[in-house]
């Protein structure tokens, strides 16, 4: 992707990426967390601001916050990176991206429509929809479709 993209900081088995976005609100933690799902093969990215919550003495990430930096474009693409680092690692693990809104869902859904030639170099991309028994599968992918979410897969 030609948008410029933070520098990732992950931990040892890269499911775990914190980088700093810089823009009018100045530097703000975000963090990136990729977390098994019933599916064994379905790993969830979630990703948001990156908050110290001292009832729980750890960090964590929220995926509500609305931190209006200004750089939206270059966060998406870092997520976009680790995605790529993450399903390097592990080819075999499926990624489900899915916003903590239904606006932010769409968002992602131009996002990957406005990249969908290059990022379909790398992966194959899927619509996610859900089952009445809160299952997760995967569609066809289609830019004007309305998704639950979104599933990609390493070619």
């Amino acid at each position: 992707m030609n948008i410029p993209k933070y520098d990732l900081l992950t931990n040892t088995d890269s499911t775990l990426f914190r980088f700093e976005s810089i823009g009018t609100s100045g530097e703000i933690s975000k963090g990136i967390a990729y977390t098994k799902t019933k599916n064994k093969t379905l790993y969830n990215l979630g990703f948001g601001d990156l908050i110290f919550d001292p009832a729980q003495n750890r960090y964590i990430i929220d995926d509500l916050a609305v931190s209006d930096n200004g750089d939206r474009n270059v966060v998406l693409a870092t997520v976009a990176k680790s995605a790529y680092t993450f399903s390097e690692i592990y080819p075999d693990r499926n990624i489900f991206i899915r916003g903590s809104t239904k606006a932010r869902t769409r968002l992602y859904r131009r996002a990957i429509s406005l990249n969908l030639k290059e990022l379909s170099e790398t992966f194959h991309i899927f619509g996610a929809m859900e089952d009445e028994n809160g299952d997760i599968f995967d569609v066809p992918f289609d830019s004007n479709g309305d998704f639950y979410g979104f599933i990609i897969k390493r070619k």
